[in-house]
């Protein structure tokens, strides 16, 4: 009897040296977490504070850049966990991706290179210029800021489809980004876009389709003219050329 109650008291004190240790652990990495993400957004907040943009590209890409400082900022005080931090650190990066975007448009050194974002290797990268019409409205594209393309995107996915790194005539992408759903026939667009460049795999273009909701992808004749049909959206095409989080 004397045995067994030893061999409990063993176990007992045994399991809360142990959760002890793991309580410790998760401490540590919470701390470590959030010393990275603190790092991040105090680099990020001291670009965006010294830099001033000299052109609309610059401008443009140093506001989105601003914006996420402060969703940085807001998701920092709230941080509980380490995965929550590394949401922060995500967060910030695609301000610093913002602000080397603004550096390059400035013709300034764009400095260090930054970590990869989430889903941007997978997104690919617009590596020629190209101009599509679809329902009616003209967009561009370019991997370098000009006049007709001051907006910035570094890369990534929005709402499950991915959304190429590059310089645009507009931010297309945004609507999906603040309500976390694309509109129906939106793929028109990227397809007409995308299709053929040499930055963008063909699996980004099969993920769009697929988060479309088109199983069995997309088609296009021999000779590359694009006339879709779906649900009531036409295309001509001219081929050439975080906020908070929930808790």
């Amino acid at each position: 009897m004397i045995v067994v109650l030893v061999v409990l008291v063993l176990v007992a004190v045994g399991g809360f040296l142990w959760f002890r240790q793991q309580a410790a652990a998760k401490r540590r990495a919470l701390d470590d977490a959030k010393a990275e993400a603190r790092r991040w957004v105090e680099r990020l907040g001291g670009q965006v504070m010294n830099l001033v943009g000299t052109n609309e590209a610059a401008k443009q890409a140093l506001a989105d850049a601003s914006e996420r400082y402060t969703a940085a900022g807001s998701q920092m005080e709230q941080a509980q966990t380490a995965q929550q931090c590394q949401l922060v650190t995500q967060t910030a990066l695609e301000g610093l991706y913002y602000v080397r975007a603004a550096r390059v448009a400035m013709d300034l050194d764009p400095g260090p290179e930054l970590p990869d974002l989430s889903g941007q290797r997978n997104a690919g990268k617009v590596t020629e210029e190209r101009k599509v019409s679809v329902q009616g409205h003209d967009y561009s594209a370019s991997p370098q800021p000009t006049s007709g393309t001051p907006h910035y995107y570094p890369g990534g996915m929005v709402a499950g489809r991915p959304v190429p790194q590059g310089w645009y005539s507009e931010p297309w992408w945004k609507p999906a980004l603040v309500a976390g759903a694309w509109g129906v026939g939106s793929f028109l667009l990227f397809d007409a876009m995308f299709s053929g460049m040499h930055g963008v795999s063909a699996d980004a273009i099969a993920s769009a389709a697929y988060a479309e909701g088109l199983a069995d992808g997309h088609a296009l004749d021999a000779g590359g003219d694009q006339g879709f049909d779906f649900g009531g959206f036409g295309l001509g095409g001219d081929s050439g050329g975080g906020g908070d989080f929930d808790f």
